[in-house]
């Protein structure tokens, strides 16, 4: 095929067989997306997760996609509207595939929040660490559940449970406006735009789009920055200070949202903006002054309590980098599976931020004007120094720095990429490339490649530790039966959080994980599971009852993450099973739990060394045992 990319935009290719071609390859690759998630198996899911359970034929389909976006994107005859179509397609296959595959929702840390939406719900407002305990952090950030229970009721449906699903590819989509705003401030170059949100599409792979505050956050976190960069310091005399102040009143209602939603988000948005005012005029400190005094207001009232207790720690975290990269018990990737996908977005990651470096070094111009949204990649950087996030600050901080590197990513792949059209003109630095010729060493083969192996390394990035993330029904009616006879004020104990419906009814049970115990206790365990357990569920008060429960979650998120074999977990099972202390309630093949008897229970109080209603890491639950290894 003939590189048309540096031709002159003309006119399109016309009405005829010719102007439908790109919909071809589109609708090629979107039928061989249905075919094979309608003949894809995840009932015995291995430790590369959604990677090999795939029908094959979705490869096929991805490249197909890839290629097709990529020809379309370079040829100046097509309109913009077929790279919106492709990177559209990318999104259902991207987003979408877990929700159509799977029966029910992935991730425990969605279905937590699930649990806060309920709890609300049930609650009917919000409660103090008094009534629930560490839980309280998320009536502290409610903006977000708050607009969840409001759905729930507005859609008539028993919980969020029954769309969580589909909010990745939803969150996703809510990011494609403002990702756009901020790139056509910079270029009226489509190439560059488009290609920029494909990679920052399949760059993504955090895993950060899931029922979450955050996944809503970052989108407003995004449209802030849109506004700031297209509405703030141009002049326009008394209409354009109207104009500004109508913006103004826009901007603090988004920073609100994302403020009384999320504690991280405010952060990064405060350096984003401090760092776009060294580039910007002095009026644009309006913003970044806007943003950190709604952002004080709520710290000193509504979440006090929580940062009062927290701040200690906060404090003591300051320059610890390497809490970024904890390895150990139970936060290193164990077997071939979790260490080949956590390499695949280490190698994925690397890839874009290069490409990144390669497109700064190479589009002289476009570095010059698009100096902002360079400051805008680069400034979330210290943020490694300020806190680990629970050994997530690295992953937070690659997103949030993603809008600007897939920008530039994007302009190492194109030739004679332009910025807006005026200022380029205005440019007196140099010349800009002229129509129809081509960079050396920038062709169509290369980069193709490149951008197909970025795509394709998407899916083991964002989907290879599905064996963790995935709960069977069997899974889901078994714990739910637990929750449903568990009477108030019993407590629950499991090898650790990786399990759905793991805080329901938070309010009234409490939960005991014990592989999050000191290793010297866990140890205890493995010897003598019986009677370690037994003397851990004892102390539970009438009508309360202790229940163990064992499922298979708990056993994948074990193995993968280097806490116990799956020997060393059958054999606490086995042993239970056999104890007369305890009873088999319920058992299915994703697991089953046991009740501590009666006479066993009585006897000495239950311990709380990670008792009670703990694991409120984060207002997303952030942590290293919920949101760290790897995602």
């Amino acid at each position: 095929m003939t590189d048309r990319s540096d031709l002159p935009a003309g006119r399109t290719g016309g009405r005829g067989p010719a102007a439908l071609r790109p919909a071809v390859p589109l609708l090629t690759a979107l039928a061989l997306w249905v075919y094979a998630v309608r003949h894809t198996d995840v009932s015995r899911l291995d430790d590369f997760g959604l990677v090999t359970a795939l029908h094959p034929v979705f490869w096929a389909g991805l490249a197909v996609l890839t290629a097709g976006f990529w020809f379309t994107v370079r040829d100046p005859r097509r309109p913009g509207g077929w790279a919106a179509a492709y990177v559209l397609g990318l999104l259902l296959m991207q987003r979408a595939t877990q929700a159509v595959v799977y029966p029910t929702p992935l991730y425990a840390w969605a279905w937590k929040h699930d649990g806060v939406v309920d709890h609300l719900l049930t609650a009917g407002g919000l409660q103090s660490a008094d009534e629930v305990g560490d839980m309280a952090v998320y009536d502290q950030w409610p903006g977000f559940f708050a607009a969840q229970a409001a759905l729930v009721r507005l859609l008539g449906v028993e919980s969020a449970a029954m769309y969580m699903a589909w909010w990745p590819l939803v969150s996703s989509l809510m990011l494609l406006l403002p990702l756009l705003l901020i790139y056509r401030t910079f270029t009226e170059d489509r190439r560059l735009i488009w290609t920029g949100v494909w990679l920052f599409l399949v760059a993504d792979w955090v895993g950060q789009d899931y029922f979450s505050p955050q996944s809503v956050a970052f989108a407003l976190h995004l449209g802030v920055l849109a506004v700031v960069l297209r509405r703030y310091g141009r002049p326009g005399g008394a209409r354009g200070r109207r104009g500004q102040a109508v913006w103004t009143v826009v901007l603090s209602v988004l920073v609100v949202t994302i403020v009384i939603s999320h504690q991280l988000t405010p952060a990064m948005l405060i350096v984003s903006l401090l760092a776009l005012c060294l580039v910007r005029r002095s009026r644009d400190w309006v913003p970044a002054v806007t943003t950190v005094v709604l952002f004080l207001a709520w710290c000193l009232t509504a979440a006090l309590p929580f940062l009062s207790a927290a701040l200690p720690d906060m404090i003591r975290s300051v320059g610890d980098v390497g809490g970024n990269v904890a390895t150990g018990y139970g936060a290193t990737p164990t077997g071939t599976g979790a260490v080949a996908t956590s390499w695949a977005a280490r190698l994925l990651s690397g890839t874009v931020l290069l490409l990144a470096v390669t497109g700064i070094w190479r589009q002289r111009v476009l570095r010059h004007r698009a100096m902002p949204l360079l400051l805008m990649a680069a400034a979330p950087l210290p943020m490694f120094a300020a806190s680990s996030y629970g050994s997530e600050m690295i992953f937070r901080v690659l997103m949030f720095m993603l809008p600007g590197v897939a920008f530039f990513a994007a302009a190492a792949l194109l030739p004679g990429v332009r910025p807006l059209a005026a200022e380029a003109e205005a440019d007196t630095r140099g010349p800009a490339p002229r129509p129809g010729v081509r960079r050396r060493g920038i062709g169509l083969a290369g980069p193709l490649l490149v951008l197909l192996a970025g795509t394709l390394a998407f899916v083991p990035s964002y989907s290879g530790k599905d064996r963790i993330n995935y709960f069977p029904p069997e899974e889901v009616a078994l714990v739910r039966q637990l929750f449903d006879e568990a009477p108030e004020g019993s407590t629950v104990v499991a090898a650790n959080r990786n399990y759905p419906l793991a805080y329901a009814s938070y309010g009234t049970i409490d939960h005991y994980w014990f592989l999050e115990d000191e290793r010297r206790h866990v140890d205890e365990i493995v010897r003598d599971p019986e009677a370690a357990l037994a003397r851990d569920m004892t102390g539970v008060e009438r009508p309360g009852r202790a229940y163990l429960l064992l499922t298979h979650g708990q056993l994948a998120n074990s193995e993968m993450n280097g806490q116990l074999t799956e020997a060393q977990l059958n054999r606490v099972r086995e042993s239970v099973s056999a104890s007369p202390r305890f009873r088999l309630v319920a058992e299915n093949r994703a697991g089953a739990f046991y009740e501590l008897r009666r006479e066993a229970a009585a006897g000495a109080p239950a311990p709380t060394a990670a008792a009670g209603r703990a694991g409120a890491a984060g207002a997303d639950g952030a942590g290293s045992a919920e949101g760290g290894a790897g995602r």
